[in-house]
């Protein structure tokens, strides 16, 4: 492989200091932009007490407030644009499962600007010009599958635009077409993985080579099972429709150390979810974005509810964050003691007989909120195999984590999927157990 040093774009080649000063002349004319065209950023500044022109240094950012997903739902649908909807050349939407979805605009530039994005995160996670990329996120009004498919494009890749579902044929779409990228979510590549094997096919044979894999929080556990399954190399990819969907920040294939924030667009922040306040780097909190670049929807200090924390760059000049631990809406407080799902995650995936799925399932007993870990056994694992990988889990969640929970063994294929973002926590308490 070439030096990758001798494909870096322009952004990817600054140095720390022409990085800041460029940071903070964009910052500014974002908060500007915002200010000016937005009611609510109007509105909030002023309660706040701050105007752009107070942002001189970039630590002034912290005195500014922050942006929430209920702001967004509050200013459905239009509420947040600063250019009138005629300029909007496309709109993106959340699920909106939990009430009203969040909605998304995108100017020429802005589109532009997003698949420049993607195309630095697919070539900094191994994709180079002439590809085929098989993007099997979905695509809709979910930014996955349309923000990946032009970022390839961009980037002088080959596209399938597979989308999700019809598993069966993904894989043979993989086998004819000799994609030598797949842009998936890592639970549904755990899906594909066992349709390879339940047709007879060695998923180390295919033409794969690298996986670039999002929209939800996966382990190094989960890394492992995918890279020695599948003899690829596995790299994460962040990004969330409110800040303008995948290609915020990438694991570079060379170090896969965590994320470089392509921060010459959007600039991170870590704060403690709790006081708001600004933490130092590399002490863990919750992420926090604002946009340098956005016209259509420029965000101001958007708390995103993911848990990392920043440390400096390595492969690039850009701040990495780790790993998104788990979201601070996603833990689960059971009897005193926080949990998230990416800590099963980690004992499941080193339990001898289970599969790569579980759910967790939230319940109340008397007084007592109860969990019950439900996975997947594994097609070749006969009962007394799976009745040590209860035994198994049971202790590991004990031992590690501190707290007592049920588990399930239930038959392959018996829990739900999904083509997007895996439903990991059901809860069926009483709606005023809390």
């Amino acid at each position: 492989m070439a030096d990758v040093t001798d494909l870096l774009d322009a952004g990817e080649r600054l140095g720390a200091e022409e990085l800041r000063a460029l940071q903070l002349e964009r910052l500014r004319t974002s908060l500007r932009h915002a200010y000016e065209n937005v009611p609510f950023y109007r509105e909030s500044f002023d309660k706040a007490g701050v105007r752009p022109e107070d942002c001189r240094t970039l630590a002034d950012l912290a005195h500014f407030p922050f942006t929430t997903k209920a702001d967004l739902r509050e200013n459905y649908p239009y509420g947040l644009f600063a250019v009138p909807r005629e300029k909007i050349r496309r709109l993106h939407a959340s699920s909106g499962t939990t009430g009203r979805p969040t909605v998304v605009g995108y100017t020429d530039n802005d589109l532009s600007m997003w698949a420049d994005m993607v195309a630095r995160s697919i070539r900094a996670a191994g994709g180079r010009p002439g590809d085929v990329v098989h993007v099997a996120y979905g695509y809709g009004l979910f930014t996955g599958g349309l923000g990946a498919h032009y970022g390839a494009e961009r980037l002088g890749c080959t596209v399938v635009p597979a989308s999700g579902g019809m598993t069966a044929r993904q894989v043979q779409l993989i086998q004819d077409l000799e994609p030598s990228v797949i842009m998936v979510t890592p639970s549904y590549m755990l899906t594909l993985l066992d349709e390879f094997e339940r047709q007879g096919v060695d998923p180390r044979t295919t033409s794969l080579r690298v996986g670039v894999f999002g929209a939800e929080p996966w382990t190094e556990q989960m890394r492992r099972e995918i890279e020695e399954r599948f003899a690829i190399d596995a790299v994460d990819i962040y990004g969330l429709s409110e800040v303008i969907g995948p290609g915020v920040a990438q694991e570079c294939a060379e170090t896969k150390d965590g994320l470089h924030v392509w921060e010459d667009h959007f600039y991170p922040e870590v704060v403690d979810p709790i006081t708001g306040e600004v933490l130092p780097e590399g002490e863990r909190g919750e992420l926090v974005f604002t946009s340098l670049t956005k016209e259509a929807m420029p965000i101001v200090r958007y708390r995103t509810r993911d848990l990392t924390r920043l440390l400096p760059g390595t492969a690039r000049v850009f701040r990495r964050m780790e790993k998104i631990t788990g979201r601070s809406d996603d833990m689960v407080i059971l009897r005193g003691v926080n949990l998230f799902p990416t800590q099963i995650e980690e004992i499941v995936l080193r339990t001898p007989g289970v599969a790569p799925h579980f759910q967790l399932r939230l319940t109340r007993e008397g007084r007592m909120d109860a969990l019950t870990v439900r996975a997947e056994a594994r097609p070749d694992a006969p009962p007394e195999v799976r009745e040590a990988a209860a035994r198994a889990i049971v202790a590991a969640v004990k031992d590690g984590i501190g707290v007592s929970v049920g588990v399930e063994i239930v038959e392959p294929e018996s829990l739900e999927r999904s083509v997007g973002k895996i439903r990991r926590i059901v809860d069926l308490r009483p709606r005023d157990a809390g």
